[in-house]
């Protein structure tokens, strides 16, 4: 079942938009073929349309549903800036439509065509369809707006030109301005809303890339603040020890010595530096799931037995509450090794559902089950199969985090079509392990 539906469930959700706004438009060829195209031909037996002009109108009905679809998926394209605006091919379905439908008018103007009904729905489909694809080419909303109502003009003009009748021009004025004007607003709002639901994506990954970058940035201004004057002494040292040496003085060992001592310090230093962003504490990494997966929209409840885990007593937090924290900042009875490898199971698994799906809600639950301690991440909106994710590095890594306090992680598929990670850690109770 996955294989079948894969292709839909992997796309993200501007992904699925756009998928379905193309599908929707190239229906709309086969709309345009059905109930145009087979309207001259359904009147050969009731008119003295004759089979060979049938013909050609259905040929003609044809030809212009598939150009408008090209012209259509070609402008969406534009709208995406992924190519240059079709400006040509614009024209030429342009150029068609005109040149069919002033051919219709004609035949109706001189008998050959007598039946009103072939050439009002002729004449009136495919302007209509046109201004749905054209508007799609155009930049500004006024320019839209004016599209449909100079269509129905242009085409009532002619109609009465042509001797027709005012009437049936009239009828024609109406019929285009009320069905392309339709036309013409779902179109234009299909093509903007698809762009926006882009533009949310884009936002969305620019957000993550700025994070890390953050992130690197203060992690560089920690190494700057811890070596930074510590190398300037080291400089300044070991310059005035070379100018001892060069005179032969003692004190060029002393001078050594102390660059030796603020050497091993900055070592020091930085391990410390490294040793926290390494680390992770269950109570921020809480926090911080909380906070990155409400910036990204995904509404998320948390639950936990634990004296302090997250709250007092079982608690839950919906993201877009606007409620306190939920997280308790007390002890919670857990050592802090398992702490800190469970603080890592919350980063990298709010970091795969960020990275590797297109979910809706998440749910963390911390509960003490027996003798251990158990953390489960649950989401929706899973992109891609599970199988891979299983065998991630980064599941991997929490595996060796995990493992070296005895626990143990499962990760794949839920109920419901959610993608679960269950983290189990053994950690007796105070009572028994007094």
């Amino acid at each position: 079942m996955s294989r079948l539906t894969g292709w839909w469930v992997r796309r993200s959700t501007a992904g699925k938009v756009e998928l379905y706004t193309r599908w929707t438009f190239h229906f709309f060829v086969l709309v345009e073929i059905a109930s145009i195209g087979g309207v001259p031909v359904g009147q050969t037996d009731r008119d003295p349309l004759g089979p060979p002009l049938a013909a050609a109108l259905a040929l003609f009905v044809c030809t212009h549903a598939v150009l408008n679809g090209v012209l259509s998926s070609r402008a969406l394209d534009w709208v995406l800036d992924r190519r240059e605006r079709p400006v040509r091919l614009a024209v030429t379905q342009l150029t068609l439509t005109a040149a069919g439908v002033l051919t219709v008018i004609a035949l109706r103007a001189t008998g050959v065509l007598a039946n009103g009904a072939v050439a009002a729905g002729v004449i009136t489909g495919t302007i209509t369809f046109t201004l749905g694809s054209l508007v799609m080419c155009l930049k500004r909303v006024r320019h839209m707006l004016y599209a449909a109502p100079l269509a129905a003009l242009t085409t009532g003009a002619a109609v009465a030109a042509m001797g027709v009748g005012i009437p049936e021009a009239l009828g024609y004025t109406l019929g285009i301005l009320l069905a392309g004007g339709g036309l013409v607003a779902a179109c234009g709002f299909s093509a903007w809303l698809m762009k926006m639901v882009w533009e949310l994506e884009r936002t969305k990954e620019l957000k993550a890339r700025l994070a890390v970058a953050e992130e690197r940035l203060r992690f560089g201004r920690d190494l700057h603040d811890v070596m930074g004057r510590n190398l300037s002494v080291i400089a300044l040292k070991s310059e005035l020890a070379v100018q001892l040496a060069r005179r032969e003085r003692p004190e060029a060992v002393d001078q050594m010595i102390e660059v030796q001592r603020i050497a091993q310090e900055s070592q020091r230093e930085v391990r410390d530096v490294v040793r926290g962003y390494r680390e992770a504490d269950l109570r921020v990494e809480l926090e911080g799931a909380r906070g990155v997966l409400s910036a990204a929209g995904i509404a998320c409840a948390m639950e936990s037995d634990l004296e302090a885990g997250m709250g007092s007593g079982v608690g839950k937090a919906g993201l877009g509450s606007g409620g306190g924290s939920g997280l308790g900042s007390g002890d919670d009875g857990l050592p802090s090794e398992v702490r800190s490898a469970l603080g890592w199971v919350v980063r990298e698994t709010t970091t795969n559902v960020l990275r590797h799906g297109d979910p809706s809600r998440c749910a963390i639950s911390l509960r003490r089950k027996d003798d251990a301690v158990v953390l489960t991440v649950e989401n929706d909106g899973v992109r891609e199969a599970p199988g891979p994710r299983v065998g991630g590095s980064g599941l991997a890594g929490l595996r060796e985090r995990l493992s070296a306090v005895d626990g143990t992680l499962t990760a794949g598929p839920g109920d419901g079509g959610t993608f679960l990670v269950t983290a189990r850690v053994p950690v007796p109770r105070r009572g028994d392990a007094a």
